[in-house]
C-alpha cells in the first residue's frame, strides 16, 4: 500500500505511545521514530508484515532501544526491514518449516503408468493436470495454482487416489485430511469431491478409501476458545500422513505457520489456490510469496473448462491490468453475460430485490432448506466496501427496506431478526463449530421458533457422501452475536463461494481498497453472469491500483 494512502487508527497511536515510553529517544528524534512506528502499525493493519526503511531511519533504529538484539525486544530489523517481534517470528518459522518439508521430498519410480490411467495423454498439447501431479507425487509440499475452472479440485483428488493406490500396493492405507480457510469453502470442496470421486479410475477400494469430511483450518487444528492457539502443534502433530487445504491464498502467515507447525515428519501437503485473488484479510500474501520462491513446488494450471468467453476474457484482462481495453468492451456490449449498469443506490437495490424474488418466493411457501439455498446462490451482490456510499451496511439497509415496500418483512423487523433474514458470521465462533464467513438463513423450526439454519453438519466438518449435500445445523438467532445480515456482502467474504451471478458495486470515490486484485475476485465468484455498477473513472483508477504486500518471506526461502 502507498505511504500516502495510509491513515492511522486509535490502535496505531496506541501502539506508537506504548513503544514510545520504552524508547530512549528524545526530541526530534522521538517525533521522528513515533512516525516509524505509526507506519508500521498502519500497514500491519493493511496485510504487510513490516516496512522497508530508509538509511537515515536504519540508524535512528539502532539507537532506539527497541530492537531485538540482546534477548526478545518489541522490534526486529533485518536489513532494511522493520517487523513487531512476533510477525518476524512467524515468518521466520514459516520459512524454517517449509524448507524442512522441501527437503524431504523424494523420487517415486515408475509413475507413468499410473499417470496415464489418470490422465490419458492429449496429443502434443501439455496436460498441466498431469504435471501437477506428477509433481504432487514426489514432492512433499506441492502448490498447485490456477484461475476457476481450471480443474485445481479434480486434479488433486485424483492426486489423492493416486497416492492412496500407491499406499494400498505396499499394503498401506493413508490418512488424509482435506481442509479450507471457511465453511463455505469446505462446503465447495466437499460438493466438488463428491462429484469427482465417483469417475475415478480405480478399485473401489481407493475410491472408498477418499476421505469423506473436509474441515476448517481451524477446526483441524483444534481451535481454543478465547486463545490464538490450537491443540496441535509441534509437539502434538495431526495425525495425517497428508493435508489438502483448498483456497490457500486466503491464508495467512499466523495460520500457515501454524498449519506447517502442526504436520507431523513425513506428512505432505498440498495447497490449492489463485495467486491472482486478493490476499488474506490479515498480514502476508503467503500462496504469492511461495510460488514466487518455491517454482519446482509449484504447478499452474492454465485451461479453463468452466467460464464462457466473457467471463473468462474480462477476469483476464483486468488481471493483466488492461482497463481501457475492458472497459471499451463492456461499453460495446460485446458479451451478453457481463455488462455495465448504473451506480445509482436506487438502481443497484431495485436490481437485488429483482433477483430475490424467486428466493422469497420459496420463503413464503415454507420451501425446503435446499431449495432456498440454492435460490439464495443464484444471486449475490458484491460491494467493495462495508461502509460508506454504496457500502455493505447502507445497501443491506436500502435493500430491508424494499422488501419492506413489497411486503415481505415488517418495518419493525428491519436490522433484526424475521424469517428469511440471511445472515453471514463475521468472527469466528469455535463453541458453535461456526467460522468467519459461513452464511445461514432464518428460518421458522417445526415448532414456530426462529432458528439460524447453516449447511453442514454436527460440527464445522462436512461430510462429501451425501447425495444432495445438504445437513444442516441450527442455533437460536442470540448465539449469533458475531453476524451480519448478507444481503450484500464485501468481495472479501465472498472468497471461497461461488453464485450464479454477481452484481458488483464500486463506491463513488476511490479508496485504497479498491484494487484489480479485488475485480478480480469479485468477477470470478460468478459462473453465469456479471454486473458491474461502477463508473469510468472508478474502473480505471481500480484496474490500475495492485496490492503490494511488504514481507520478507520470498528472501527468507530463497537464502
Amino acid at each position: 500500500m502507498m505511504d500516502e494512502l495510509l491513515t492511522f487508527s486509535p490502535i496505531d497511536h496506541a501502539m506508537s505511545q506504548f513503544l514510545l515510553a520504552r524508547s530512549t529517544l528524545v526530541g526530534e528524534q522521538r517525533e521522528q521514530l513515533r512516525s516509524i512506528i505509526l507506519r508500521l502499525s498502519a500497514q500491519l493493519g493493511a496485510g504487510d508484515s513490516c516496512i522497508h526503511l530508509s538509511d537515515p531511519e536504519r540508524e535512528l533504529l539502532m539507537d532506539s532501544g527497541l530492537l531485538n538484539e540482546a534477548g526478545v525486544a518489541p522490534l526486529v530489523m533485518v536489513n532494511r526491514r522493520l517487523y513487531l517481534y512476533r510477525y518476524w517470528a512467524y515468518e521466520k518459522a514459516l520459512a524454517q518449516q517449509l524448507k524442512d518439508l522441501v527437503q524431504s521430498d523424494c523420487t517415486i519410480d515408475d509413475v507413468d503408468v499410473l499417470l496415464e490411467k489418470y490422465f490419458p495423454a492429449i496429443g502434443d498439447r501439455t496436460d498441466w493436470q498431469r504435471e501437477a501431479a506428477r509433481r504432487a507425487l514426489s514432492n512433499s509440499l506441492t502448490i498447485i495454482t490456477g484461475g476457476p475452472g481450471t480443474g485445481k479440485t479434480t486434479t488433486v483428488v485424483k492426486i489423492v487416489s493416486m497416492l492412496q493406490e500407491l499406499a494400498h500396493q505396499n499394503k498401506k492405507r493413508l490418512n488424509i485430511a482435506l481442509a479450507a480457510p471457511t465453511g463455505k469453502a469446505a462446503m465447495r470442496l466437499q460438493q466438488s469431491i463428491s462429484h469427482s470421486t465417483a469417475s475415478l479410475p480405480c478399485e473401489s477400494s481407493v475410491r472408498e478409501s477418499i476421505p469423506n469430511r473436509v474441515f476448517t483450518i481451524h477446526r483441524m487444528l483444534g481451535a481454543k476458545r478465547y486463545s490464538p492457539y490450537f491443540h496441535h502443534r509441534a509437539d502434538n502433530p495431526l495425525p495425517y500422513d497428508l493435508v489438502v487445504v483448498d483456497e490457500a491464498s486466503m491464508v495467512d502467515l499466523a495460520l500457515m505457520s501454524k498449519l506447517l507447525d502442526a504436520l507431523r515428519v513425513g506428512a505432505k501437503l498440498i495447497l490449492l489456490g489463485d495467486r491472482n485473488q486478493l490476499a488474506s484479510v490479515e498480514s502476508g500474501a503467503v500462496l504469492a510469496d511461495l510460488i514466487e520462491a518455491l517454482p519446482e513446488q509449484t504447478a499452474e494450471l492454465q485451461e479453463s473448462f468452466r467460464f464462457d468467453a466473457g467471463i473468462k476474457a474480462v477476469s483476464e484482462g483486468v488481471n493483466r491490468q488492461q482497463g481501457a481495453m475492458v472497459w471499451d468492451t463492456l461499453q460495446q456490449g460485446e458479451y451478453s453475460n457481463i455488462s455495465l449498469m448504473d451506480s445509482h443506490a436506487v438502481t443497484v437495490v431495485e436490481r437485488v430485490y429483482e433477483k430475490s424474488l424467486n428466493y422469497w418466493q420459496l420463503i413464503r411457501d415454507n420451501g425446503s432448506f435446499a431449495d432456498i439455498v440454492a435460490a439464495f446462490n443464484q444471486f449475490q451482490c458484491l460491494a467493495t466496501n462495508r461502509v460508506g456510499s454504496l457500502g455493505v451496511t447502507e445497501l443491506n439497509e436500502r435493500i430491508e427496506g424494499r422488501l419492506a415496500d413489497a411486503g415481505f418483512i415488517e418495518r419493525g423487523e428491519i436490522g433484526r431478526w424475521y424469517r428469511g433474514r440471511p445472515v453471514i458470521v463475521n468472527r469466528n465462533i469455535p463453541e458453535l463449530g461456526l467460522f468467519n464467513g459461513d452464511i445461514g438463513i432464518t428460518l421458522y423450526d417445526a415448532d414456530g421458533n426462529l432458528k439460524v439454519y447453516f449447511e453442514g453438519g454436527g460440527d464445522d466438518s462436512v461430510d462429501a457422501s451425501s447425495d444432495d449435500c445438504i445437513a444442516t445445523r441450527h442455533f437460536i438467532p442470540s448465539r449469533i452475536v458475531h453476524c451480519e445480515t448478507a444481503y450484500a456482502m464485501t468481495v472479501h467474504k465472498s472468497q471461497g463461494s461461488e453464485f450464479d451471478e454477481v452484481l458488483v458495486v464500486f463506491p463513488d470515490v476511490m479508496n485504497p481498497v479498491l484494487t484489480k486484485e479485488l475485480i478480480y475476485t469479485a468477477i470470478t465468484r460468478a459462473k453465469k453472469g456479471v454486473q458491474l455498477a461502477v463508473s469510468d473513472e472508478i474502473w480505471h483508477a481500480t484496474v490500475g491500483q495492485r496490492i503490494e504486500r511488504h514481507s520478507g518471506l520470498v528472501e527468507m526461502l530463497i537464502h
